[in-house]
């Protein structure tokens, strides 16, 4: 019996990475680059992709390489809202203390999706839609996230994303960024200062924990959230971030 449990735990641990690799992939994926990634042999990945398949997890396509399955989207959703409402109270804190729009955002691929969302109560103010991916390199949240990863793994992510210009302060230099990763990591923070849109300032912060790649940010008008602003934001974006930490790991502590 005990055995036969910690061969199912075995079994979902793997299922669980190849589901993540094939996330990573960006696209259709063969088994061989499944194998080449994991470390598991062919038959194993085999046996766990039909199992996948047969739950919509997995589609297989003519070319017989893999994608994700639409019944994750129907996960992703449920999983979205319930942390936008762990988030929301957080959220709606950080506008009434800052006054300007708050946000939070999770790590998607080679992307960072915004999952929640608290809008300023001022008439000119930042708007981004829930479930918008936007790229690592020009966002607060995106530079953040990065800065929490080992920095082979970040260069993957930019090299796999790319590094689009979007305005004249966008970083597109891969290196040059890799660099500033460890200050920002140091520092416990980011600034994307109109790299992403001209005239607009974010300040964002990681969620702590290890719960997830996920991060809390607020952005405004460059006039009004000016840099020096910064050190007044942070702790309070930094005591956000750590009280949603804490909802989130006892959510899942185990009863008794």
């Amino acid at each position: 019996m005990a055995g036969g449990a910690a061969d199912g735990v075995q079994s979902l641990e793997r299922a669980f990475v190849l589901l993540e690799l094939m996330a990573d992939a960006g696209g259709e994926v063969a088994i061989s680059r499944l194998a080449a990634d994991s470390g598991l042999p062919v038959s194993t990945i085999h046996r766990l992709v039909r199992t996948l398949v047969g739950r919509g997890y997995v589609r297989q396509m003519p070319s017989r390489r893999y994608v994700l399955g639409p019944r994750l989207i129907h996960l992703g959703e449920c999983s979205s809202r319930t942390l936008a409402t762990w988030a929301q109270p957080h959220l709606t804190r950080l506008v009434d203390a800052i006054g300007e729009t708050a946000n939070l955002a999770m790590l998607d691929g080679d992307r960072v999706v915004y999952a929640a969302q608290v809008p300023s109560r001022h008439s000119m103010r930042m708007f981004t839609e829930v479930g918008r991916r936007v790229h690592l390199h020009c966002t607060g949240v995106g530079k953040v996230l990065l800065a929490q990863l080992a920095p082979e793994q970040a260069r993957r992510l930019l090299d796999s994303a790319g590094m689009p210009l979007r305005t004249e302060r966008t970083v597109t230099d891969p290196d040059r960024l890799l660099a500033e990763l460890p200050g920002i990591a140091e520092q416990g923070y980011a600034v994307d200062d109109g790299e992403q849109e001209a005239g607009v300032r974010c300040v964002a912060v990681p969620v702590p924990g290890g719960w997830a790649a996920g991060a809390i940010s607020v952005s405004g008008p460059a006039g009004r959230l000016g840099m020096d602003a910064v050190a007044r934001v942070v702790p309070l974006l930094q005591s956000a971030a750590a009280a949603l930490a804490a909802e989130l790991r006892e959510d899942r502590a185990p009863a008794g």
